[in-house]
């Protein structure tokens, strides 16, 4: 079992940046593979960046390629997510998740935390 608790959501001008934290705590949480997704209103839940279980292999969705950057440390077993030149359109709830192996959709996780807003102003 593994616990993950976010952090770093808010309020941001368009063009800004954000860095997301996840902590995550349970029985070898530094094994697992780690993603960030995120979900607007009205719309389906989507991966937009996943990193393996000692960062040697990540994952990005293509608008997210350029602009997000997702890191990890495992001697704290935090993952972060560095958001810059934040868009409208990047205006969701925020979640961490956790799987055994490093996958390039939600479906492939199977531990989640609570999520943390994020809104980005125009």
């Amino acid at each position: 079992q593994v616990q993950l608790v976010e952090s770093g959501g808010g309020l941001v001008q368009a063009g800004g940046s954000l860095r997301l934290s996840c902590a995550a705590s349970g029985r070898s949480a530094s094994s697992y593979a780690m993603g960030w997704s995120r979900q607007a209103p009205g719309k389906e839940r989507e991966l937009v960046a996943a990193i393996s279980w000692n960062g040697g292999d990540t994952y990005y969705g293509d608008a997210e390629k350029s602009r997000f950057t997702i890191s990890r440390d495992n001697a704290k077993n935090t993952v972060f997510l560095q958001m810059n030149s934040l868009a409208v359109e990047d205006t969701a709830v925020y979640y961490c998740c956790a799987g055994p192996n490093l996958a390039t959709s939600s479906d492939g996780y199977d531990y989640w935390g609570q999520g943390t807003q994020v809104t980005v102003s125009s």
